[in-house]
């Protein structure tokens, strides 16, 4: 009888870090590339919460427990010049992203309004940013109830973390966005849609948002 030998997927992940660290490439091919252990945030950094913001506590049950599509998470990913302003729909985790060259809340009000306006829109989750301060304005535009993430609670809005994690293998830290075009882009978030998801039952967030099953797209 031939042995079997068991391995964790701790230790692999420890053979890719050393693999790394010795200037290996092994790390690429991982879903989020490694950005090394980063320290916990435990001071506040003078960040002022809005006065007229909705927190998350007060978020319904079918937005917490993405019972249906159109309860999104917010954020945006800056660049060397350019941003992105990302949307991930909380059931699906199917992602919307749009150019931005500038992180005002003008701008970033405008962009998250022409996404939600495409797509079955009920919550929209953010963070304490100022690119958000327009909130009231996406509430009225796109119809949508706007929440506020706790202050240094990134895993509030986890979908959507994970996505902008997952953008940045093709578009790393310091990224000049000047030097695409927004149909690269749209590119770009298909291929992260069409990926089958382990959290998904290995189906793709296109094929969950849509109810189509990929071998069916034309």
């Amino acid at each position: 009888m031939e042995k079997v030998i068991t391995v964790s997927h701790e230790t692999i992940y420890q053979w890719i870090y050393r693999d790394k660290q010795r200037g290996g490439q092994l790390h690429k091919y991982l879903l989020r590339a490694f950005r090394g252990y980063r320290k916990k945030r435990g001071t506040p950094d003078g960040r002022r919460l809005l006065a007229d913001r909705t927190p998350i506590d007060e978020r319904g049950k079918a937005a917490n427990d993405r019972l249906h599509r159109g309860h999104w998470e917010g954020d945006t990913v800056h660049g060397k010049k350019g941003n992105l302003v990302t949307l991930v729909d909380r059931k699906s985790r199917y992602l919307m992203a749009r150019k931005s060259q500038t992180r005002t809340k003008i701008e970033v009000t405008d962009q998250l309004n022409k996404m939600l306006k495409q797509q079955v829109s009920r919550t929209l989750t953010v963070d304490n940013g100022r690119e958000f301060y327009g909130h009231r304005d996406v509430a009225k535009q796109s119809n949508v109830k706007v929440y506020f993430a706790d202050s240094y609670a990134s895993w509030q809005r986890g979908s959507n973390e994970n996505a902008n994690g997952i953008l940045r293998r093709y578009y790393p830290k310091g990224f000049d966005f000047t030097t695409i075009n927004a149909q690269q882009l749209r590119r770009t978030v298909e291929k992260i849609n069409l990926l089958p998801r382990k959290i998904l039952g290995w189906k793709s967030a296109h094929e969950v948002h849509y109810g189509v099953s990929v071998a069916l797209i034309a």
